[in-house]
């Protein structure tokens, strides 16, 4: 009997090593085929205008699309736990405000009250996960609602006009150069580091994943789930914070629409990127390569000069087009016929 339970103990951890190569395969598969996706419409766009696909393309992707690729780790996080949020217009709106009214351009060492500003946006996604959490509100009903009040909120602050000046801090995060390289793909490269080692190689990562799949399994497991569910709100709103702030640098100035044309964006990169919006799995390598390649689609758009009408539809097409190539099912009939 001993030897019976030894002997299944130890096919079931085989199967489950199996389950977790084919779950990290899949998912390896997934940002690859977006990464190839990117590079195609790059090439091919060379085909249209000997401009598009130059490296100084490259970089106007990169630095364009920074902002969605910080966006994707808060949202991809918050999925990933089986969440949604809907407040990130109003928050990035909140971080370019505050920076640029608490900041402004006349004292460079006003650089410490950025963090306040990044703290400021992170109790916008904590009031909304405890409003998830303790009072049991609907993601979606509860981070819409927080980016409604504090959108209203930033609207009687600023009596419908935003003063102030970007931060020296911010304009040289997005127009300074290092190296002879731009700042924001520096930036970039690290936060994808940084974010991608923190999803997915701590144990703060392994608690998502595991609330994400399974709330009362993991807690019957020890994983601390209200603490894994609070976190990734607080840290989606402190990236959409940071965004605003980096928008401001981008632009020279704050707006109170500054943050509308992100949310919808923010969701389908991850969810491009090979993420399940059902939470419990996706990676963040997935996310930023559904950021590149929505903001790449974008880029090549506007330079065609289509009309914005037109421009839509191509580019709902083309994720469309992406999302029905990454579904799940693909990579089993892929699978199969290979085995």
């Amino acid at each position: 009997m001993t030897n019976d339970l030894r002997q299944a103990d130890t096919r079931f951890a085989q199967a489950g090593d199996t389950r977790t190569s084919a779950k990290v395969s899949r998912e390896t598969i997934s940002a690859a085929t977006v990464a190839v996706l990117c590079v195609l419409l790059l090439v091919g766009a060379r085909f249209v205008s000997p401009a598009l696909g130059s490296w100084s393309q490259v970089e106007t992707v990169l630095i364009l699309g920074f902002f969605l690729v910080v966006l994707s780790f808060g949202q991809g996080l918050v999925i990933l736990s089986g969440g949604l949020d809907l407040s990130l217009p109003g928050t990035i709106t909140l971080g370019g405000i505050l920076a640029t009214g608490w900041v402004g351009t006349s004292d460079p060492a006003a650089w410490y009250l950025l963090p306040v500003v990044l703290a400021a946006c992170g109790v916008v996604g904590l009031i909304s996960a405890l409003g998830i959490i303790w009072l049991r509100v609907p993601p979606f009903i509860m981070t819409m609602a927080m980016s409604i009040i504090v959108a209203s909120a930033l609207l009687g602050y600023t009596n419908g006009s935003p003063r102030g000046a970007a931060p020296y801090v911010a304009v040289a995060l997005m127009k300074g150069h290092v190296l002879g390289m731009p700042v924001p793909v520096v930036v970039l490269i690290c936060f994808v580091v940084l974010g991608w080692l923190f999803q997915s190689r701590s144990v703060f990562g392994r608690y998502v994943y595991a609330v994400g799949t399974n709330v009362e399994a993991a807690r019957i497991a020890g994983v601390p789930v209200t603490f894994s569910r609070i976190l990734p709100y607080v840290v989606s709103a402190m990236c959409a914070g940071f965004v605003g702030i980096a928008l401001v640098g981008y632009s020279s100035g704050a707006t109170l629409r500054m943050g509308d044309d992100y949310l919808l964006p923010s969701i389908a990169a991850v969810v491009i990127g090979g993420s399940s919006i059902l939470g419990g799995r996706g990676t963040y390598l997935g996310s930023v390569g559904g950021a590149i390649l929505l903001t790449t689609l974008g880029t090549i758009i506007s330079a065609l000069g289509f009309e914005f009408g037109l421009r839509t539809i191509i580019e709902g097409s083309i994720v469309l087009v992406a999302l029905l190539l990454l579904r799940e099912e693909l990579f089993k009939k892929l699978w199969s016929i290979r085995r």
